[in-house]
């Protein structure tokens, strides 16, 4: 990663810490602790600004997530669907025009490519699909990284690395619910935030996400 990046990332993550604080930006988060931001705020008003000028509308945010416990749940009988509010925290990115993509362990043996593997993903998700709605693939696209050997498996680096690589110079953010993969994608430059914890929006506000974005220009 290069200065440049790093030092937009530092303000990003600054600016979440003081976002979340903030009932300015968001009332509903006004409760929320911040995430990866090692209990660091500011005031960084004057990029708070600049977030609503014309050269700052196409900026382009990445928020990537674990699949399993994070967007969808597998119940004791097999079946998959949607955790609470996911669905919705989708919809609501898709309508804001930010991107999405999968960062997910599944074996190595399904594909010997990411197309391959995602292919072999959606049809076992899609199998056991109880909602009433089905699960939204066609908003990753091709951003679902998944391991090519098990040395490549969360949390060893790798997939986090390759999904830096193919979006440029964009803000990443990682969504998950375990307290270790959020941890290492922090470390690696991503915005971390871990899912339904208490007394915070059980997703990053998408508000923030384009916030965060828009700073790290």
């Amino acid at each position: 990663m290069d200065r440049s990046t790093s030092k937009g990332l530092r303000r990003a993550s600054l600016a979440l810490g003081a976002a979340l604080a903030s009932t300015v930006l968001c009332a509903t988060v006004s409760a929320a602790a911040p995430v990866g931001t090692s209990g660091r705020a500011t005031s960084d008003r004057a990029a708070i600004g600049s977030a609503a000028s014309p050269s700052a509308q196409h900026a382009c945010p990445v928020v990537y997530f674990d699949l399993g416990e994070t967007l969808v749940h597998t119940a004791d009988d097999g079946s998959t669907s949607y955790l609470p509010g996911a669905a919705a925290y989708l919809r609501a990115l898709r309508e804001h025009h930010v991107k999405v993509g999968l960062i997910t362990n599944v074996p190595p043996s399904w594909g010997a490519t990411d197309s391959e593997r995602a292919a072999r993903l959606k049809r076992e998700v899609d199998a056991t699909w109880r909602g009433s709605a089905p699960f939204a693939w066609q908003d990753f696209g091709d951003r679902i990284l998944t391991p090519r050997t098990d040395a490549e498996r969360k949390p060893a680096p790798v997939l986090w690395q390759r999904a830096q690589a193919a979006s440029g110079r964009c803000v990443l953010v990682y969504q998950a619910e375990t307290t270790e993969e959020v941890q290492v994608a922090a470390s690696l430059g991503y915005v971390p935030y871990q899912v339904e914890q208490p007394h915070r929006p059980a997703f990053l506000p998408v508000s923030l996400v384009e916030l965060l974005g828009r700073l790290s220009r």
